[in-house]
């Protein structure tokens, strides 16, 4: 029966039947391999904000008389098809997380909160400061 409340212990299964810890040495790897996924997932997300960043820059005017409606787009093309993938691979990476801590186990909710502030702070969290802005009427 699923556990409905957090609990602590090293039985616990973890996103699929097949994936189940009996033992505390497979309960440890794989709160180890939660958390490296978790950083993973940061990563990730660094990475399609960059590729959003180089999406979303504006070539220098080839011309004074050059006006926005009536620029090219056709150049950024893949760079809009790899941020979509990129998104994609993103989002089923979060939803399995999140699948992960369903399980109701304390070790595994830690493991991957560690795990995102971890990778948060190695990939994201720079002196610099990265916006991306989605929406286009929001520049001002």
């Amino acid at each position: 029966m699923m556990h409905m409340t957090f609990y602590w212990g090293r039985s616990v299964t973890i996103l699929f039947d097949s994936w189940q810890t009996d033992s505390w040495l497979g309960y440890f790897l794989s709160l180890l391999a939660l958390l490296l996924f978790s950083a993973f997932y940061q990563y990730m997300e660094e990475r399609r904000l960059r590729l959003k960043l180089l999406s979303v820059a504006k070539p220098p005017p080839s011309s004074a008389a050059e006006t926005p409606l009536l620029r090219k787009l056709s150049g950024r093309r893949p760079y809009r098809i790899a941020g979509a993938v990129l998104f994609g691979v993103n989002s089923a990476i979060g939803y399995f997380l999140m699948l992960a801590v369903m399980s109701f186990n304390a070790g595994v909710f830690i493991a991957v909160v560690v795990g995102l502030a971890a990778g948060y702070l190695a990939f994201r969290g720079g002196d610099e400061d990265v916006v991306v802005v989605d929406n286009p009427c929001a520049c001002a």
